[in-house]
């Protein structure tokens, strides 16, 4: 089993910036990817950012430019700085772990919220 557990959400104003976490712990092996969705008050959950094992990357077109993910394979921790913050960004951050073979996990998210 696996547990995943985000920190680093909170309040901070439009422009601002915010550092999120997901440290893994449990049967982790080596997972393919590792990523960041989140789900806005009456959205579905849409994924922000994603990184394989490989170090490649991928972002969401509303965040490209403004959000960076990164992961530390020693620590099974994955990152998200994200930059000029706006209210549009405002959600439930979750964080995912796929491995190989297709399962999955959830972490149970960390709120952002961005104040105008």
């Amino acid at each position: 089993q696996v547990q995943l557990v985000e920190s680093g959400g909170g309040l901070v104003q439009t422009g601002g910036s915010l550092r999120l976490s997901c440290a893994a712990s449990g049967t982790i092996f080596s997972p393919k990817v590792m990523g960041w969705y989140r789900q806005a008050p009456g959205k579905q959950r849409e994924s922000v950012a994603s990184i394989t094992s490989d170090g490649s990357t991928n972002y969401a077109d509303s965040v490209k430019g403004r959000f960076t993910i990164s992961r530390d394979n020693a620590k099974n921790t994955v990152y998200l700085q994200m930059n000029s913050l706006n209210v549009e960004d405002t959600a439930v951050y979750y964080c995912r772990l796929d491995r190989y073979g297709g399962t999955f996990y959830w972490g149970k998210g960390t709120l952002v919220t961005v104040s105008s």
